[in-house]
């Protein structure tokens, strides 16, 4: 790997869970981890709130999954939110809840609710309040949870329910990382889908203005998911209009190299250097969009075209 690739050092983090929120509106209270640089080592931190998807684990789909990510981002200067959304095994809610049993709806909700209560969150970590920038706020999302992110990024819906258009943008939110999310609906869907989780059908990018990194496996073909193959994973980047970046992952299947958690049965692509490369170019990616002249995206792309045997490719628009 090229030398120039690399991110500044890494500094201590701390990581605190379950904060919880009480939430009397909602199923269950809302729990969260806050992962950070400890104290001493950076002031002003941005913020990236971080939606789990619905693999098999049973933990990884909460806010204890996901640490390769979250320990990344911290270790090089952000303060990263982790919710737990109702969709999670954790939680064994009963099946007839109202939005099971993928809760798509209340996992943008959550992070809303984040947002709207960061005072709160703040205060109950140790070592953080005060250091907490509300001006540079960003999101992402692994699978579902990239459908949970690019929905607050404006991405719209038709509410198979009641047949209204869905807008669950958040103003807040500067930049977004999509990491295998969900693509279009329509016919790309398999029959199961279409059948079982209607909203999905009528996913809609032509609003996403927000800029945002996809990132791509192309050897991720989400069978169970859709009839497109791998390309459906580069709809999000695609379809939508605005700046936007994509890296392809050669070689990538749907854990990208194991972003969910370390060492975990469920990666079929498992590869500490593919997880590198997500780590650093995420890393980038949002440094660069939430400091406008940074140079952190340019240097990182630049250097993974120079590499000779590069694991990924960078398209922008």
């Amino acid at each position: 790997m090229n030398d120039t690739f690399d991110s500044p050092a890494p500094t201590p983090v701390l990581s605190v869970g379950p904060v919880v929120l009480p939430t009397p509106d909602r199923a269950v209270d809302l729990h969260l981890r806050v992962t950070a640089p400890a104290f001493g080592t950076g002031t002003d931190l941005p913020v990236v709130l971080l939606s789990h998807g619905q693999g098999y684990s049973n933990h990884l789909s909460s806010l204890n999954g996901y640490a390769p990510l979250a320990h990344h981002w911290a270790a090089h200067g952000f303060a990263v939110v982790q919710p737990t959304h109702l969709s999670s095994r954790t939680l064994t809610l009963d099946p007839d809840t109202p939005g099971a049993p993928l809760f798509w709806r209340s996992r943008a909700e959550d992070m809303t609710r984040v947002l709207d209560r960061l005072d709160e969150i703040e205060a109950a970590v140790p070592q953080l309040p005060g250091r907490l920038d509300r001006d540079r706020i960003a999101v992402a999302g692994h699978s579902m949870g990239g459908h949970t992110a690019s929905l607050l990024l404006g991405t719209r819906l038709t509410d198979p329910d009641d047949g209204t258009e869905v807008d669950l943008t958040e103003p807040r939110i500067k930049a977004g990382v999509l990491l295998a999310a969900t693509g279009r609906g329509g016919d790309a869907l398999t029959p199961f889908v279409a059948e079982n989780w209607p909203f999905f059908l009528t996913t809609d990018f032509s609003k996403m203005t927000t800029p945002t990194l996809v990132v791509a496996g192309d050897k991720d073909d989400s069978a169970h998911l859709t009839v497109a193959g791998p390309q459906w994973h580069a709809d999000p980047y695609t379809l939508s209009p605005g700046r936007k970046s994509l890296l392809t992952l050669f070689g990538g299947e749907h854990g990208l190299g194991g972003v969910s958690g370390y060492d975990v049965a469920e990666t079929t692509d498992e590869s500490p250097e593919r997880v590198a490369v997500v780590q650093r170019l995420t890393w980038a990616y949002l440094r660069s969009e939430l400091y406008p002249g940074d140079p952190a995206w340019r240097t990182a792309c630049d250097a993974l075209a120079a590499d000779q045997n590069p694991l990924g490719r960078v398209d922008s628009k």
